[in-house]
């Protein structure tokens, strides 16, 4: 399969992929109000303040909303895949793609960080089910019965 195509890094996210590279979340903050924002960007929308720092989030999140892509074809991607936004515990989300069987996510399920190295110099952050989180298929037939 193709390489998909690098996102762009510069001055305001290559905090992000040095931290990709270290297997961490790293979401950026606000140093005047300390709300947490991503993507990165160079001025708080809440506070105006260009001072930032960010911390490394748990790794943990949950599926807020996602889509299933299936066509066009995407260059470095096989369809069907699912692209979803990732709620964090540590208060912002994040969108990316969660691996496994696509048709068995659903809104609110438990997912963790991976880190899939794409070559020798790029790695990228992606999802996947959480240990313990419900197949939802045999939920819902589970549900049908009872």
């Amino acid at each position: 399969m193709a390489r998909p195509p690098r996102p762009t890094m510069n001055l305001d996210s290559s905090f992000f992929w040095e931290g990709v590279e270290k297997h961490e979340l790293r979401i950026q903050r606000c140093a005047g109000c300390k709300r947490l924002r991503h993507p990165p960007r160079p001025m708080c929308p809440a506070c105006t303040s260009l001072d930032w720092d960010s911390i490394v989030a748990s790794g943990q999140g949950e599926i807020y909303s996602y889509v299933v892509h299936h066509h066009p074809p995407v260059y470095g991607f096989e369809a069907p895949f699912a692209v979803a936004l990732i709620e964090l515990p540590e208060g912002t989300r994040i969108v990316g793609n969660v691996s496994g069987d696509p048709t068995a996510l659903y809104v609110g399920m438990p997912v963790e960080v991976e880190f899939v190295r794409i070559d020798d110099s790029w790695t990228l952050p992606a999802w996947r089910p959480a240990a313990g989180a419900r197949d939802s298929e045999a939920t819902e037939a589970t549900e049908a019965e009872a």
